[in-house]
């Protein structure tokens, strides 16, 4: 900080008056040139949080690194021959060392490298996983045709893979110590992306970060360990200064560039497009405030907008939809019509007086079996109940009451898809012959338990005085100990077994939606959960509501960093498969300058270099320009697709 003290606040330019193309260093030798001009702000030198760190390109090179690396990748790998070179002359890993055959150089394959079976594995992996509506981009048209490589990602892709599928696809393509530690530093990054980011697990995982960036250190050679993976040591305390991350990242702003970017209808003048755009996006903005009768940016309806439901007093007369498709009335036998019918009383809990006291008195009669007696006869037991009551004009007999007690039609509405609380829900049916998956469901159970399965039918039941009640029929899996498996934050469930067979129906107002993924490392029946975390739906619970969650959020919480030391073995980093690259391209060293001294503090050649003349100089900004527009993603397809954070996305 002393040194940073003396530093002289400069002001960029080439013009004489505001230093010249060349500033000479002083003889105080200083480790910077250049001071910011924030400092000269009274207060700056005591804000915690000076610089905030771009968690969304972070990921997004992590990711590009990883994923290159892993799928043997030409241009991202960072497995290349000068990182092998890097390795002899470092005098370690010598299984990777790179060794002549003939006239011929070979590249020993790593174990951290997908073979090319494995790397075809992979593709037809992600080119198999189907999003929900708005979810994500299809990433199955980055996946080449001959299924070897992945290209063209965006940042929200890099995102999207980072957090849900690599961890699923490398558990059965790399040995378990090289995917647990990839596991364990895409937790991280569900932990920091996640919507509420508690201080005791940021605390946690800056500790933990060092062990895992030490057991990667075991695995990838040096050169994969740039500026980039150092950050993410710096993230969990910013996390801490600064709040949730989905409050401070760059995709707003790289969206708005992008809208900014169509502005331009002349290239030769991009600025005066921009600018001119802008105007008269404005103006218009402006006018169309006073529009009342037709539809404007501030009055259009959301892509999955429910509608405006009417206020009910009974809670399941709250469980309605927006329905989508071709309604169709399908006839109901009774032993269903009567099981959905318990099912909506026995989830009113404005009726619980009345469902306790038909307990009692099955108690009383002496029932053997108690709980069939009380879901067979309820039904009629409170139809006649309120009836009664009614006859002698019972003040707590409603409208809405006696609906609910006069059981429903025998025609119910059918249809095939739906929205709900924002969220688009779509049967199985209709689902597999669609691009996106939005039939699957989850519901908690009453110990905090989750039930998983799949949309099969919409149904709404219709009562008296032109009430309804929307119910979800679904197929629920078996999520016993031996079909269903968490580990390492990841929930598998087989799909084959069937539970609930006579209690297959629940609200709609209480679903869920998650979506599954294929899981290569337990076979074809398996299935991955993904729990989804909806943009703009956030679970506020108002005075008076029931405590049920209705609506999804997520914490950092639920992810948990665990990091296994244990006795880490040695690894052999070299595949067993015996396969080897050749080098066809004339084998060059770039990195032995690393292994040199070098005194960049004071330069006597300093001044030769920045005497170049002004086309090399060009030249020179022209390549990093494009360099950083490789780095830089400007999310074209985000006006296309409505991503959320976490996901949130």
């Amino acid at each position: 900080m002393d040194q940073l003290r003396r530093v002289k606040i400069t002001i960029p330019g080439k013009h004489p008056n505001y230093g010249g193309v060349k500033r000479k260093r002083g003889d105080d030798k200083l480790n910077w040139r250049k001071k910011s001009i924030f400092y000269e702000l009274p207060y700056w030198a005591e804000i915690e949080l000076k610089h905030n760190l771009d968690v969304m390109h972070i990921e997004k090179n992590i990711c590009d690194s990883l994923l290159g690396t892993l799928m043997g990748d030409p241009h991202k790998s960072k497995d290349t021959d000068n990182a092998r070179h890097d390795l002899q002359n470092l005098g370690i890993r010598s299984e990777l060392h790179l060794y002549e055959d003939g006239n011929k150089l070979m590249k020993p394959a790593a174990e951290y490298t997908f073979s090319e079976a494995n790397r075809r594995k992979f593709c037809r992996f992600v080119r198999s996983v189907k999003f929900p509506d708005g979810f994500a981009a299809n990433l199955w048209k980055n996946v080449a045709q001959n299924d070897s490589r992945i290209v063209g990602l965006k940042s929200h892709d890099c995102h999207v893979i980072m957090q849900r599928l690599l961890p699923v696809g490398c558990r059965s393509l790399v040995n378990k110590t090289i995917s647990s530690t990839i596991i364990e530093l895409c937790t991280f990054f569900n932990q920091l992306c996640a919507r509420t980011v508690n201080v005791t697990d940021m605390v946690k995982a800056q500790d933990q970060l060092v062990i895992i960036l030490c057991k990667l250190e075991r695995i990838f050679p040096p050169a994969f360990f740039d500026i980039m993976i150092h950050l993410v040591l710096h993230l969990p305390e910013e996390a801490i200064l600064g709040g949730p991350v989905f409050m401070r990242w760059m995709y707003p702003f790289e969206r708005y560039l992008k809208r900014l970017k169509d502005y331009v209808r002349n290239a030769a003048k991009p600025e005066g497009s921009i600018s001119e755009g802008y105007v008269v996006d404005e103006a218009l903005t402006f006018c169309s405030r006073y529009f009342d009768d037709i539809e404007t940016r501030f009055n259009r309806p959301d892509r999955n907008d429910d509608g405006i439901h009417r206020t009910r007093r009974l809670f399941v007369f709250e469980s309605q939809c927006k329905p989508m498709g071709k309604q169709s009335q399908v006839y109901v036998e009774k032993n269903m019509r009567d099981r959905a019918e318990f099912y909506i009383l026995n989830n009113s809990p404005e009726i619980e007086t009345y469902l306790n006291q038909h307990k009692q008195e099955l108690q009383l009669r002496g029932c053997l079996n108690p709980d069939k007696a009380h879901r067979n006869e309820f039904a009629d037991w409170f139809f006649e109940k309120i009836y009664a009551m009614n006859r002698v004009h019972a003040p707590e007999v409603t409208h809405e009451l006696l609906s609910l007690a006069s059981k429903s039609n025998v025609f119910v509405s059918s249809y095939p898809a739906c929205i709900v609380n924002g969220v688009r829900f779509v049967t199985h049916a209709r689902d597999v012959r669609l691009k996106t998956q939005n039939s699957g469901v989850s519901v908690p159970g009453t110990e905090n338990e989750m039930f998983y399965g799949q949309l099969q039918e919409i149904l709404e039941f219709s009562y008296l005085n032109d009430f309804s009640v929307v119910l979800f029929k679904c197929k629920w899996f078996r999520c016993d100990s031996r079909r269903m498996v968490t580990e390492n934050n990841i929930t598998s469930i087989n799909i084959t077994s069937e539970s609930y067979k006579d209690d297959q129906f629940i609200l709609a107002s209480q679903a869920q939606q998650v979506f599954y993924v294929e899981d290569p490392s337990r076979g074809p029946n398996w299935r991955v959960v993904q729990h989804v975390n909806h943009r703009s739906i956030w679970d506020i619970t108002e005075d008076g509501m029931s405590d049920i969650d209705l609506l999804q959020d997520n914490s950092s919480s639920n992810f948990t960093l665990f990091v296994d030391l244990g006795n880490l073995p040695q690894i052999n980093l070299q595949r067993n498969d015996g396969d080897v690259i050749p080098i066809v391209q004339p084998f060059t060293v770039v990195s032995q300058h690393v292994y040199e001294t070098v005194s960049f503090l004071n330069d006597d050649d300093e001044e030769d270099v920045s005497e170049e003349d002004d086309e090399t100089v060009e030249e020179s900004a022209d390549e990093e320009t494009d360099e950083g527009n490789d780095a830089v993603d400007t999310e074209e397809d985000d006006d296309d697709h409505s991503y959320h954070t976490s996901d949130s996305d």
